[in-house]
């Protein structure tokens, strides 16, 4: 090769930072958002070059086109993962962490309710004050009554089970740095759950709080019932509390099951009056039975977990990637 050729050739220049958004339903929000990141975040990072990481989750409405429409119109690396099917917003985070090529990976969502300015500060978290982990917790949300009331329940749960260094309202908006971000792609479990490893991992970390913006265009498809489900990832991965807490139900109904037979017994020693009636015997067979049920069903909760990590089957099957790499001169 000549050395005007040499020269020619345009060297790519490794990103510094990813931006990872996993995409469900979200027609309509989507060039908003990729305006405000392009407005407020990738064109004022200095000398820091950043790509972004679309992950299509199965959507059924016109989300993927106006992502490829995205790629056409902005002059930045976009790149946009469709999955073959819905596979939860779990597994679509972890697969553009898995696909992202940044020195570190910023998540946020795609229904433009938190703030993408945050990502200036949060880049200096991390290039500029070494911080391997950067958490944006929610300090207030523009929502309703209902959802701000389950998600607090949902976040001081976790606090008193699994994690008590949960931030309060919790976070799903947060930049990793590269080796963070290594160890928690590392651990290949059948139900991750995502805030949990990065509070596991133990690395040095900056919080900033935010107040969550109204949501514009479009609903919220994280329902009572996917919390609920998320919540038992959390608390049955990384806590021994429901085990105790069975143990401690079972120790106190014993208890009392035999300070009523101790009752009986004098009742029938000193006047001569045993127990008349069905009610006694109807009542302790009913709660017994509800405790037995309660016992199988957290015992059955465990050991699908059990059968779902044996199984070892992927978390997401990718459809097909759509490229849209630009030049970067080094």
């Amino acid at each position: 090769m000549s050395l005007e050729q040499n020269s020619a050739m345009v060297k790519m220049r490794i990103p510094d930072f990813s931006i990872v958004i996993p995409v469900y339903f979200n027609e309509g929000s989507l060039f908003p958002t990729m305006d405000s990141l392009a407005s407020l975040v990738l064109e004022r990072s200095d000398d820091l070059v950043g790509e972004v990481i679309f992950v299509d989750d199965g959507s059924k409405d016109q989300s993927l086109n106006e992502l490829l429409a995205i790629q056409e119109r902005f002059p930045y690396t976009i790149r946009v993962i469709k999955f073959t099917r819905n596979f939860g917003q779990v597994s679509a985070v972890r697969a553009g962490l898995a696909n992202s090529s940044g020195r570190c990976a910023i998540v946020i969502s795609a229904d433009g309710q938190d703030p993408p300015e945050l990502m200036n500060e949060m880049l200096r978290g991390y290039f500029t004050e070494g911080k391997e982990v950067v958490l944006c917790y929610r300090e207030d949300r523009d929502e309703s009554t209902f959802r701000k009331v389950t998600s607090n329940i949902f976040y001081g749960l976790m606090r008193k089970l699994s994690f008590p260094s949960m931030p309060d309202g919790g976070f799903d908006f947060f930049l990793l740095g590269r080796r963070a971000l290594d160890e928690m792609l590392s651990s290949e479990e059948a139900h991750p759950f995502v805030q949990g490893q990065i509070l596991w991992s133990g690395f040095e970390t900056k919080v900033i709080g935010y107040k969550r913006r109204e949501r514009k265009v479009g609903v919220s498809r994280w329902t009572f019932g996917k919390k609920l489900t998320y919540l038992l990832d959390g608390v049955l991965s990384y806590s021994f509390a429901p085990i105790r807490l069975v143990t401690l139900l079972g120790i106190v109904i014993a208890l009392l099951g035999f300070g009523y037979a101790g009752v009986v017994l004098v009742n029938w020693l000193l006047h001569g009056n045993p127990v008349q009636g069905w009610t006694p015997l109807v009542i302790i067979v009913l709660v017994l039975g509800g405790v037995q049920l309660l016992t199988l069903g957290l015992i059955g909760e465990y050991l699908w977990r059990t059968l779902a990590q044996v199984r070892n089957r992927k978390p997401y099957v990718i459809d097909r990637t759509y490229e849209s790499i630009r030049d970067i001169p080094v």
